[in-house]
């Protein structure tokens, strides 16, 4: 009895853990269904402000330091043929599965070693499904994901309403959310705030930023937003200037 007995006790934990494990297998495999299924592609579109630097997302739409995103959703990896990819995506290979998207947002250069995709991922679960609810719906055939587009607005203007507003150092006023957005993934908060300078000048710096350090070109809308922000809030008094 007891050998027998000792033997029962002593498989309880294995027996346990192999459970544990594959109950936790079996929820990671429904993590995102579970995320897409409740997945704002309104929220997702102010999650694409910090893409649009590089990408551009509407069908036709040009090619930037990164390609188009149009219809991104289960095509072939690196195979916009106007665009040169890096050879460590070209290896990749295969096609953008949701599963695989999801992986490579959250970690692009630990998904694919080599690409020249060298920003921070969307490292947040439920922002990094937003993203992909609203990329699908930039496509000509979007999948059934994410939830319908008036819950998907209401639900965002009530988050947005309760929302606590934080952008770093950068001081919250007007056209900070597209600023913080188009300039924060090159550039520390710092750079950003410590200056001062006249609208003409800052200007220009976006001129030396583009042709001289590859920045991708603003919109002309999204380029008066950042210099009206920039001149009102870190003009030459610097009035925003962080305290130590």
């Amino acid at each position: 009895m007891w050998p027998s007995l000792r033997s029962a006790l002593l498989s309880v934990p294995l027996f346990a853990a192999c459970v544990l494990l594959a109950g936790l297998q079996s929820a990671l495999a429904q993590t995102l269904d579970d995320r897409l299924a409740k997945a704002n592609p309104a929220k997702g579109q102010e999650v694409f402000l910090r893409c649009g630097t590089c990408h551009t997302v509407e069908e036709g739409g040009r090619d930037k330091i990164g390609p188009n995103l149009w219809g991104i959703i289960n095509r072939a990896v690196a195979s916009d043929d106007d665009f040169r990819y890096s050879e460590a995506l070209q290896e990749y290979g295969g096609s953008w599965e949701l599963e695989r998207l999801d992986e490579f947002l959250a970690d692009p250069a630990g998904t694919v070693p080599g690409t020249r995709m060298m920003v921070p991922g969307v490292t947040d679960d439920a922002e990094r499904s937003d993203l992909i609810a609203y990329l699908n719906q930039n496509s000509a055939n979007p999948l059934p994901i994410g939830l319908d587009p008036e819950l998907a607005e209401a639900e965002a203007a009530a988050s947005d309403a309760n929302k606590k507003r934080d952008f770093g150092l950068m001081v919250d006023a007007p056209g900070v959310e597209k600023t913080y957005a188009l300039c924060t993934p090159c550039h520390s908060e710092m750079i950003i705030v410590q200056q001062g300078k006249t609208r003409k000048r800052w200007d220009k710096a976006l001129d030396w930023m583009i042709e001289e350090q590859g920045m991708a070109p603003l919109s002309n809308d999204d380029r008066e937003v950042v210099l009206d922000y920039l001149e009102a809030n870190y003009n030459e008094d610097r009035p925003n200037f962080p305290k130590r």
